[in-house]
């Protein structure tokens, strides 16, 4: 009968230890997936739209700044360049973090 209780004090730590492994498997494997294509296309979608929105929303201003006060120089290629130089930079600061964020992954995982 003390056999039994040994192994019966085993079985949980075992168990646990199982778990921790495949949890660590998840962990693991979650980490590589986000490396994938799909993340990869989401990033994309992300940085085209951070620049092609403030282009828009600059050019729109600018048309608008021309057809209200008629001004000696272009408003909206003055727009445009703003949105354009704006949204490059936002998307600058974006790739930057998520690049710094996975490097963090990285190193920790090592």
């Amino acid at each position: 009968m003390n056999t039994n209780r040994s192994a019966d004090k085993k079985t949980p730590i075992d168990f646990s230890d199982r778990i921790k492994e495949k949890e660590q498997l998840k962990i693991r494997a979650s980490r590589e997936t986000s490396g994938s294509v799909w993340s990869g296309l989401g990033m994309f979608g992300m940085v085209g739209w951070s620049v092609a929105v403030p282009t828009l929303l600059g050019t729109a201003l600018g048309i608008w700044l021309d057809k209200k006060y008629h001004p000696s120089f272009s408003c909206t290629l003055t727009g445009l360049m703003a949105g354009l130089v704006s949204g490059s930079l936002i998307a600058w600061y974006w790739i930057s973090k998520e690049d710094s964020t996975m490097n963090k992954n990285e190193d920790d995982d090592e």
